[in-house]
């Protein structure tokens, strides 16, 4: 059996959420508040994990972690802010690119869309080192929660991940209202690391001793069996979100991107009922 606390928590969470920013930030395509929102957001969950690990069940590893990885996204944040004039290399060829168009289409010339610093841009790979720093901290609260040690660092690491892809893709939804003419792709891609992801979060907690467990009887949930097919409504839910949120990206206007974000909205709450459900049962 599984402990589990709000500091893991916290920190799988802000892991897996600054995880995927790499994963957005690495194309240059989408503007840097996008970066900036995130880091601040997951930075504070880190540090909600260091407050909440001291107050309640101090891990050093895992606490120590919690501070790197809020250390880490403020320097990355804060070096995104410095190279801001720099701009965003994919932002700025699709800008030029529309007014190019524009300018064929009605013969109004206008004047691209220029750096204002011909320095270098934000570097993405900075935004490795929170994660990096961050999955010390999950591995180290997954070996200290009990139960297989193999079976904990696994359902963590995925938790993180999953937990992490499907709320990068929620925010990142939101940010097409600041960049309407952004790519579907950005948010594509994370919705498809989401269906990805799920996978093993959910194969992972059907291990015995696993949610296989309490929707057998064999693990008494305290309601009758209610929270076991509650959480398995939550499993199919989740996928089915997925599913409506990937056809709904298929559709050409552009309200298709907002039907998207309110889908994954749901997603979220659904994909917390998938992990933190399991994982109190199985405590």
């Amino acid at each position: 059996m599984i402990e589990i606390d709000a500091a893991s928590v916290l920190l799988q969470w802000a892991t897996g959420g600054l995880a995927f920013l790499w994963v957005t930030t690495r194309h240059r395509q989408v503007g840097l508040g996008y970066g900036w929102l995130l880091r601040v957001v997951f930075g504070l969950m880190a540090l909600g994990s260091l407050a909440f690990g001291l107050r309640f069940n101090p891990l050093p590893v895992r606490d120590l972690a919690a501070l790197g990885v809020a250390v880490a996204a403020a320097a990355a944040l804060a070096q995104s802010v410095v190279r801001k004039d720099a701009g965003v290399a994919g932002q700025l060829a699709l800008a030029e690119a529309r007014t190019a168009r524009v300018a064929a289409q009605t013969g109004i010339d206008r004047t691209p869309t220029a750096k204002q610093d011909d320095g270098p841009e934000f570097d993405p790979r900075l935004d490795l080192i929170a994660p990096a720093i961050g999955l010390i901290g999950v591995v180290a609260a997954a070996l200290a929660a009990g139960g297989p040690a193999w079976l904990a660092v696994a359902r963590f690491v995925a938790g993180a991940a999953f937990l992490g892809a499907v709320s990068d893709a929620m925010l990142l939804g939101h940010w097409y209202l600041v960049q309407p003419g952004l790519s579907r792709e950005p948010i594509s891609e994370l919705v498809r690391w989401t269906g990805i992801t799920w996978v093993p979060e959910v194969l992972l907690l059907l291990v015995p001793t696993g949610m296989a467990s309490v929707l057998s009887g064999s693990i008494d949930d305290g309601w009758g069996g209610m929270l076991g097919w509650f959480w398995a409504a939550s499993a199919v839910t989740t996928i089915g979100l997925v599913g409506a949120t990937v056809a709904a990206l298929r559709e050409k206007q552009y309200s298709a991107v907002m039907a998207a974000t309110g889908l994954l909205y749901l997603a979220i709450l659904t994909a917390f009922g998938t992990d933190l459900v399991a994982r109190a049962l199985l405590a």
